[in-house]
């Protein structure tokens, strides 16, 4: 029995599954099926990936903090996944505290093996948000054909590539206001000192496809410059400056790990979760020449996962990718998937109109070991579903199970010319394709064994031997016969279909549990009442879907238009929430609050107070308030000489040691150094009443 580790890229928090990340994790949750259908100690581990200026962003504009809105995503996630029969055996996040510990471990290792260099780096800084801007959240107008609102470093209308720096009138995504150029130190893995190692495994490993072993040697390991001289290999920038959300480094204070130095560890992260709730040896999964680790990742990952990461669990002593398996991207009638077209569908809305088992089968049928970009042709899709599953393989259990409900299957598996002998027989070959990942290899295959199973209903006819009470005992037969070949079709698609093989398990008495079931005949089991398995496609489903996913995607650019245009500043709600709204007053209440404008005229120092300033107020006319505010860890108190406040004017007075106090300032914030003193508008005069 094999020891197997099985992971997928980690997706990001910021925002629903789609049909398109579903190509990856069903492509996984196959392979580790087909493992655990084998009989193999096959584990499947992920994570939301939850770090960044992105997740920053998105929880501001929700009105939430980072971890509350991670943890909503997390929620949502799983969810989709298991409507969708993706099973993990873990799924966690990467802001967890084994995230955070494995992460210092690494650096660690990184650290001693002097693979680490530090300089200053140049960026856009918002100095309203007190953040630095990646470059796509810098918009301006285009340098070369002044197309207004592109990104700050390609244009989409003209295609042109270009710094920040070169944008007219750039602006912040986030606060509006124009960026500043500020330096802060970064540091960089110089992979430069891993390259002997990186070109052994990427030339002997045996964990590449042949295309992306090519890949990885003639644009990275092997490249040379114009003078014919093998490049080195360009440092990997690994750390963020405040703010970011993500890990703080130790010893390195106000700075962070890159999402993507910190999201690949999830991966071991997730699995040390899973090791710590089940009883299992951490080591045995991560440090063991007995395990096998296999990586599923989409082609834009490649580099990461297959030079930087490698590198990494190298240098720290975790064991390397047995296997990393590279798909392509998923196209919708040969173009890219389009929000204004439809075809950018969300799971949710997918689940909403169809049945998770065709697109389970459809993208099984298309998958293969290549890095191929996957096609979901719309007719095809309705076509495939409803010949091959409902046409061909439910229909052989539809058209015979209701004849022995009351008899059950024969006591001796009959003759059936040599169909299941030859069906068994070709599940080494079947296999073979599921281990490469090679599913349409498998599901043509299957269905071929299908192709010859469907004669043999058809030639005998159950429908008719029923209406002959002399037939019973042939009825029968034919009925085993051809429910034995379902089962066998059935255990070969489990894998894809697990609904489906939980249903034949149900409707024969026998669950399905194991690969070898389709090298045995099932004989003499009660067959229970026929449950509908499958319904064809409705095309109209298909296109209710897609309008759906149209008026989606309108309605939530027209929501993200209107927010804009009304509420540009998208201030978050984390003060509100640390500080809630009082119960609500009468508005008698409120008139017997006497709040004034005032001007400091004194302000000095309480030596025996730790928080408190005095201060003399006027109110004009002679009238004057003494007043004992918590502002000291905040304010000079030369500075606050001369300038107009709010004042309560008739607190009752309160004697205190340091003498007696007569009103309050208006100000907000927490506390300590975050106070605010409010001050009124230019032109309120001393003595106005504030209403």
């Amino acid at each position: 029995m094999r020891r197997i580790l099985v992971t997928s890229a980690l997706p990001y928090a910021n925002g629903p599954i789609h049909i398109g990340h579903l190509v990856e994790y069903l492509q996984t949750d196959i392979w580790v099926r087909f493992q655990k259908l084998r009989g193999n100690n096959c584990r499947y581990f992920c994570a939301d990936d939850t770090h960044g200026t992105a997740i920053m962003i998105s929880a501001k504009k929700a009105g939430v903090s980072e971890e509350e809105f991670i943890a909503k995503v997390n929620e949502e996630h799983q969810q989709d996944f298991a409507n969708f029969n993706i099973e993990f055996d873990n799924y966690g996040s990467t802001h967890s505290p084994e995230n955070r510990e494995l992460c210092e471990e690494i650096w660690s290792a990184i650290t001693k093996a002097d693979l680490l260099t530090q300089r200053d780096v140049e960026q856009p800084y918002d100095p309203v948000e007190e953040t630095f801007l990646a470059d796509r959240l810098v918009r301006g107008t285009c340098p070369n054909c002044k197309a207004p609102e592109q990104y700050g470093d390609h244009c989409e209308k003209c295609l042109t590539n270009y710094q920040p720096t070169e944008l007219i009138d750039a602006k912040s995504a986030l606060s509006g206001v124009a960026p500043e150029l500020r330096t802060a130190p970064h540091k960089f893995v110089q992979l430069e000192k891993l390259r002997p190692f990186l070109e052994d495994w990427v030339d002997n490993g045996g964990a590449l496809q042949d295309e992306i072993a090519n890949y990885l040697k003639g644009h990275f390991l092997y490249a040379k410059n114009d003078d014919g001289v093998i490049q080195p290999l360009r440092d990997w920038d690994v750390t963020r400056p405040h703010k970011y959300f993500g890990f703080e480094i130790p010893g390195f204070e106000k700075n962070y790990w890159y999402v993507w130095f910190d999201a690949p560890i999830g991966y071991i992260a997730s699995t040390k979760q899973w090791c710590d709730r089940e009883g299992e040896k951490f080591d045995d999964w991560w440090r063991s020449a007995d395990c096998e680790v296999h990586h599923f990742i989409g082609k834009d990952i490649t580099y990461f996962h297959t030079l930087f990461w490698p590198g990494m669990l190298k240098t720290a002593g975790f064991s390397l990718p047995t296997k990393v398996h590279i798909h392509g991207f998923l196209t919708v009638d040969g173009e890219k998937m389009s929000k204004s077209k439809g075809t950018f569908i969300a799971a949710q809305t997918y689940l909403k109109h169809l049945d998770p088992a065709y697109l389970r089968y459809f993208y099984a049928s298309k998958l293969s070991s290549k890095v191929d970009d996957l096609d979901l042709s719309v007719s095809e899709f309705i076509a495939k579903v409803n010949t091959d599953l409902v046409g061909k393989v439910v229909n052989l259990a539809s058209r015979s199970a209701k004849f022995v409900a009351a008899t059950g299957l024969s006591q001796k598996y009959p003759d059936d010319g040599g169909l299941f002998k030859a069906a068994a027989a070709a599940g080494d070959e079947i296999a073979e394709a599921y281990e490469a990942c090679d599913y349409s290899k498998a599901m043509r295959l299957i269905m071929a064994l299908a192709d010859r199973a469907n004669p043999y209903v058809e030639e005998n006819k159950p429908w008719e031997l029923r209406k002959d009470e002399s037939q019973a005992q042939r009825l029968q037969d034919i009925c085993t016969v051809a429910l034995n070949l379902f089962r066998q079709i059935v255990v070969y698609l489990a894998p894809v279909l697990p609904k489906l093989a939980e249903q034949t398990g149900e409707l024969l008495s026998d669950p399905i549990t194991s690969w070898d079931q389709a090298q045995t005949p099932l004989v003499g089991t009660q067959v229970n009442k026929f449950q509908h398995m499958l319904k064809r496609v409705e095309e109209t489903k298909v296109h209710a879907m897609i309008e759906e996913s149209k008026k989606e995607s309108a309605d939530n650019a027209a929501s993200e238009a209107e927010a804009a245009a009304t509420d540009k500043w998208n201030d978050p709600g984390d003060s509100l929430e640390a500080e809630p709204l009082a119960d609500e007053c009468t508005f008698d209440d409120f008139l017997k609050v006497d709040l004034r404008v005032a001007r400091v005229v004194e302000a000095e120092q309480v030596p025996e107070a730790r928080k408190l300033l005095r201060l003399k107020l006027s109110l004009g006319g002679g009238v004057y308030k003494q007043v004992f505010a918590g502002i000291k860890a905040a304010y000079d108190p030369e500075k606050l000489i001369g300038r107009m406040v709010v004042c309560v004017a008739n607190l009752a007075p309160r004697q205190m040691k340091f003498g007696l106090s007569e009103g309050m300032v208006v100000a907000s914030g927490p506390g300590g150094e975050e106070v605010f003193v409010l001050s009124p508008d230019e032109g309120a005069k001393v003595g106005q009443r504030v209403h």
